[in-house]
């Protein structure tokens, strides 16, 4: 992914319509399903730096699967 504008990193929360589910995306490509945004944002924001993108979809703890954006 490319950096942001002030040359950081980006991450991206898009809201699942229909749901009250949020869909957090890392500046790495992983993505993990919340419904609650302090959780999605704390995930994000103390996610490890230099790491890859997961192979195989994260999946939230009710079972629910990330999809691609």
């Amino acid at each position: 992914m490319t950096p942001g504008a002030g040359g950081g990193r980006v991450y991206r929360v898009h809201w699942v319509p229909g749901t009250d589910t949020l869909r957090g995306i890392c500046h790495c490509g992983a993505q993990r399903l919340a419904e609650e945004p302090v959780a999605l944002w704390q995930w994000l924001l103390d996610h490890p730096r230099g790491h890859h993108a997961p192979t195989v979809p994260v999946a939230d703890p009710a079972g629910r699967q990330a999809v691609p954006a």
